[in-house]
């Protein structure tokens, strides 16, 4: 998990924003100050702030973000405003990362923040999104996303449209550096937006079915992406393919991530060619019956991923998926 600090940069969504320039300084200043608390030795004047605020060691940050959702601003001041904000924290912290909430034109940022909130259909149609992405730059970090289906977490369509987007993101990794899936909670007595990954009340708490989709794709990832390719495989069965090796597991191991959101099974003929896999794997499943199918406070499992074992890899030329599913094959290799 990496911290972002975002700072305010003269726009609100109400619509008043601050004109770059002198109207501007004040904010660059206060921008400044709040990285030095976050950042700042103890002997430094805003680190030692920090400091007598309990934290004596600085916190490590790579990332700054220059305001929020700046496309919505019609003055057309962000690229001035992204402008004056960047050079002032790259002439006193020049390794930070500074992201920029939309495109602009003055500067090339180092990183766009890019959100999307979506039907699962619509995720389905761009899961290869990131593919034709220019890996000259910036790179992306998807900021807010979510599959908008289900109240007031998401039912297991909006857990399919989840899945297949973090497949072409995670398979364009060197681009797509960092995601936020947004909300995480909802007290389902006060719902003030919906789909929210977690819901509860004042004694109880239950994971949705989108949350179980996070939960094995954080869970079963490696550092490295592999050439990988889907061949025939038609309309909505989406996949990504990362492994690690022994820096950071006891034995390098291949994940292959895979997403049926068809009403019928699929049958797949997985070839790993020039890796030979160990004896056995392990296979993650998370499936539903049909697309409305959910958890609740009440039902709080209904839909949780399953584990079971592939007793022989060679069953991997003919693996059979259930609809509506998400699965992940961990396997060793040797």
């Amino acid at each position: 998990m990496q911290p972002v600090l975002a700072v305010y940069a003269g726009y609100s969504l109400a619509g008043e924003h601050v004109n770059p320039g002198p109207d501007l300084e004040p904010y660059v200043t206060e921008a400044l100050e709040e990285i030095e608390y976050v950042t700042g030795a103890a002997d430094t004047k805003w680190g030692a702030v920090r400091a007598q605020d309990g934290h004596p060691r600085p916190f490590h940050l790579t990332y700054i973000e220059i305001g929020n959702e700046d496309q919505f601003d019609r003055s057309g001041s962000y690229d001035g405003r992204y402008a004056q904000f960047y050079r002032a924290i790259k002439a006193e912290y020049p390794d930070l990362q500074v992201i920029a909430t939309t495109p602009v034109k003055s500067l090339l940022p180092d990183v766009i923040d890019e959100h999307y909130y979506r039907r699962a259909t619509q995720f389905f149609d761009d899961a290869a999104h990131y593919d034709k992405t220019d890996r000259n730059g910036p790179k992306i970090f998807v900021g807010e996303w979510a599959t908008r289906e289900g109240a007031p977490t998401p039912n297991f369509g909006a857990a399919l449209g989840d899945a297949a987007w973090m497949t072409g993101m995670e398979r364009n990794s060197d681009i797509a550096v960092m995601s936020c899936y947004a909300p995480l909670f909802v007290n389902i007595n006060r719902l003030q937006w919906d789909s929210d990954l977690i819901g509860f009340d004042a004694a109880h708490s239950y994971g949705s079915p989108s949350y179980y989709a996070q939960v094995m794709f954080s869970s079963y990832l490696g550092d490295e992406i592999p050439e990988s390719a889907l061949a025939g495989g038609g309309s909505r069965l989406f996949y990504s393919v990362t492994y690690s090796d022994t820096k950071l597991v006891a034995k390098k191991q291949l994940y292959i991530k895979l997403v049926n959101a068809s009403s019928t099974p699929r049958v797949l003929d997985i070839q790993t060619d020039g890796a030979q896999l160990a004896r056995s794997a392990k296979l993650v499943t998370l499936s539903a019956s049909d697309t409305q199918a959910t958890n609740t406070i009440d039902h709080p499992t209904l839909i949780g991923p399953v584990e079971t074992t592939v007793g022989n890899t060679d069953a991997l030329h003919r693996h059979a998926m259930p609809p509506y599913s998400i699965q992940v094959i961990q396997a060793d290799l040797r």
